[in-house]
C-alpha cells in the first residue's frame, strides 16, 4: 500500500487543521493506519492510530481529546482532525500503515511497513 499525506500548514495557537492520508488501491479491513510526528531535535513519536475495519482509534495522551482519526473507506483515505492546536504540536507529521500489527505494536513506528511522505504542521504562539 502506498500512502500519500497532505493537509499540513501554518496555523495559530488554538486553531485547527485536518491531515489526510490517501492509500493506493483498496485498503484491507485488517489494516491499521497511524500518524506519527517528529519535531526538530526529537525522536518520532506516536500520535494516533485507527483500525480500518472496526474504526477503533488509539491516541497518545498528549493529543487525546484534541485530535480525532477517521476514515472514508470509499476513498481509501484516513484523516486526522487536529483541534485546539498548540505550539508543541509543531512537527512533521507522517502517516503509516500495516496489515500485520497486533494491538501491543500500534504505538511503535518500527512495526509499520507503509509510510507516506511527511507534511509540516507549524503552530505559532
Amino acid at each position: 500500500v502506498q500512502l500519500q499525506a497532505s493537509g499540513g500548514g501554518w496555523v495559530q495557537n488554538g486553531e485547527s487543521l485536518r491531515l489526510s492520508c490517501a492509500a493506493s488501491g483498496r485498503t484491507p479491513s485488517n489494516y491499521v493506519m497511524a500518524w506519527f510526528r517528529q519535531a526538530p531535535g526529537k525522536e518520532r513519536e506516536f500520535v494516533a492510530a485507527l483500525r480500518w475495519g472496526s474504526r477503533h482509534t488509539y491516541y497518545a495522551d498528549s493529543v487525546k481529546g484534541r485530535f480525532t482519526m477517521s476514515r472514508d473507506n470509499a476513498k481509501s483515505t484516513g484523516y486526522l482532525e487536529m483541534d485546539s492546536l498548540k505550539p508543541e504540536d509543531t512537527a512533521v507529521y507522517y502517516c503509516a500503515g500495516s496489515s500485520r500489527l497486533i494491538l501491543s505494536s500500534i504505538h511503535f513506528d518500527r512495526y509499520y511497513i507503509d509510510w507516506g511522505q511527511g507534511t509540516q504542521v507549524t503552530v505559532s504562539s
